[in-house]
């Protein structure tokens, strides 16, 4: 399958025409979070609607509480939760690690790592995880050469095929973690996007466009 990789949009929406004409045909769309900038949560709904489906999301740290209550009503929630297509299971964690920002959806290490593992239990064939925040040490970088993604996603990571991330706008890239490729596609509110493919035995190419 190929999928639509998006992150953080912040409420700017006016390049998505502009990422689907370069993503071309796709199966479906990964949604890494912070669609909007601290709401409201009924622009979502605009991005949502427009974005190919299907649309599997998680929110951003810079999202609303309530965004979770949207996407669920779209059929599109895969924060706390996991969905299969074929033979790949969709695993979500929204919100991010805890940040100097005290921003809407934070959550300790430990509560990532807890509801990652629950979500694993009882998946058979490959894995991917859609997580606002990326590993720690990977397309995790801010200026003055700092990497804040989350101990537990990097921990982790390995049990997945692929790790689709965001929240970390300057460190748009592809990295990997032994055979785990981790995509941060960069902020869509300036047209950044990937491409994830996948095929049911788990070999995974990955594009930024």
């Amino acid at each position: 399958m190929r999928l639509l990789a998006v992150t953080d949009f912040h409420n700017t929406f006016d390049r998505l025409p502009e990422i689907l004409e370069k993503a071309g045909k796709v199966d479906g769309t990964l949604l890494a979070g912070d669609i909007t900038q601290f709401g409201p949560t009924e622009k979502a709904k605009v991005v949502l609607e427009k974005l190919p489906r299907p649309v599997l999301a998680v929110p951003g740290n810079c999202d609303k509480k309530d965004l979770i209550d949207l996407l669920r009503e779209e059929d599109a929630n895969l924060h706390e939760n996991k969905m299969r297509i074929g033979n790949v299971t969709f695993i979500g964690i929204g919100g991010s690690n805890p940040t100097p920002f005290n921003t809407p959806i934070e959550f300790s290490e430990e509560h990532i790592k807890t509801e990652l593992e629950r979500l694993l239990h009882g998946v058979t064939g490959p894995a991917v995880l859609v997580s606002h925040a990326p590993p720690k040490g990977h397309v995790d970088e801010i200026p003055g050469g700092m990497h804040v993604g989350s101990t537990s996603v990097a921990d982790l990571a390995p049990k997945f095929v692929a790790v689709v991330c965001g929240h970390i706008h300057e460190s748009r890239g592809i990295s990997h973690i032994g055979k785990t490729v981790v995509v941060n596609p960069g902020p869509a509110s300036i047209g950044n996007a990937a491409i994830l493919e996948i095929d049911d035995r788990g070999q995974v190419k990955a594009d930024l466009i």
